[in-house]
């Protein structure tokens, strides 16, 4: 019986038997997973995908083909940078068949970006991502107090940095209380440990400025100052923070959060506390440029007063000579207006015999009355005869 496909039912070309597409598909996987094994591959990554499961999809491609990856949960959770659409890698994987849609893919066991490490692409991330918050920006530095009453130290007490710390702010400045807070500063969870110490020290009371120190050390030893808890620490603290880690040559986060980078711990203290011999050599100049400036107001004042007095001398005797002037004119009016001046240019008054009314007609002074005449210089009593 023919078929419409033109083969015998039931018989199959070239003696082959009929499979599912779940049994090819199994077949192949088999042979892929057997044949195969661990496959080591390069790639750039494209189509990443994250869901909530917490795994990641991928595809790594070169410009001759495309292949799916998927990281399981567990694995991704072991990576300490992140992955990014276009990032050149290299991966450790198993070749697989995802059954459902009969495509192969690989499941990666271990990957790591191109050309540089896992450790230092992650340090580049985080810088990136820590930079474009603001973190780093200079404006947001703080200056530090002039005379600080009171300095916390983060650090490990039994290292040389505290030792040197204590040994520079003893020597340049007495006034200043120190708070020792104890840390980790390398290993597992110093990261943790030293964030917790800063913000520790940030709330002490009285606290002006905290100081995070250590040593040198290998880039290895100096890691904890890389941690994103550090640099939150650093930046979220309520007082000005000094980063003093490691050497000139070695240049943390810590370092770029903080208010001000120390160098060395020993150059921390001579930035937080001032020198003592130096305070005193400028108090020194201060009043001696006092006492200067004190001489040559008073030399100043003295001359001003001079002119003042002179000012007011000549002003009161130029007053004087113009109230004199005034007085002898009026004196001379008043001269001029006495009756006793015309008197004296030959002139009497003639008074009735009372001596006081003024005798203006002759018919006040009739014969036989007493009379007085007022001279210049004297007064004559005289009888009138006839009038």
């Amino acid at each position: 019986m023919a078929s419409s496909s033109g083969f015998e039912f039931f018989q199959s070309p070239y003696n082959s038997v009929f499979e599912s597409v779940g049994e090819l598909t199994e077949r192949i996987k088999a042979t892929l997973e057997t044949d195969f094994g661990q496959t080591a591959v390069r790639g750039e990554i494209s189509n990443l995908a994250r869901p909530r499961s917490g795994h990641i999809y991928f595809s790594l491609k070169d410009n001759a083909a495309c292949i799916r990856a998927v990281m399981w949960k567990g694995a991704a959770q072991r990576l300490v940078f992140d992955l990014s659409d276009g990032l050149a890698v290299r991966l450790l994987g198993r070749l697989t068949v995802y059954s459902p849609r009969g495509e192969y893919q690989i499941i990666v066991d271990a990957i790591e970006p191109e050309g540089v490490g896992a450790q230092e692409l992650a340090f580049r991330q985080l810088v990136a991502r820590l930079s474009a918050e603001g973190l780093f920006d200079p404006d947001r530095k703080r200056p530090l107090p002039r005379y600080p009453r009171r300095i916390a130290i983060v650090t490990s007490p039994t290292g040389a940095a505290v030792r040197d710390l204590l040994q520079v702010t003893g020597r340049r400045w007495n006034g200043t209380d120190v708070l020792i807070v104890p840390t980790l500063v390398q290993g597992v969870g110093a990261g943790k440990q030293i964030a917790a110490a800063i913000e520790l020290a940030g709330l002490a009371p009285g606290v002006e400025v905290v100081i995070v120190a250590r040593g040198g050390g290998s880039s290895e030893d100096l890691g904890s100052f890389n941690d994103e808890a550090v640099v939150r620490a650093i930046a979220g603290s309520r007082v000005p923070v000094v980063s003093a880690v490691g050497h000139e040559i070695d240049v943390t986060l810590a370092d770029l959060a903080a208010d001000r980078r120390a160098l060395t711990p020993s150059e921390a203290g001579e930035l937080v506390v001032p020198d003592a011999a130096e305070v005193a050599m400028h108090l020194d100049r201060l009043a001696q440029a006092l006492h200067r400036a004190s001489e040559v107001r008073l030399r100043d004042a003295r001359a001003r007063l001079d002119r003042l007095s002179q000012g007011i001398k000549t002003a009161i005797g130029h007053d004087l000579d113009g109230r004199r002037h005034r007085l002898d004119r009026l004196k001379a009016s008043l001269e001029a207006l006495n009756p006793l001046a015309v008197l004296a240019r030959g002139y009497s008054l003639t008074l009735a015999e009372d001596g006081r009314t003024l005798v203006r007609d002759p018919s006040q002074a009739p014969a036989g009355t007493l009379i007085h005449t007022q001279l210049a210089s004297g007064r004559l009593t005289s009888r009138v005869e006839a009038s």
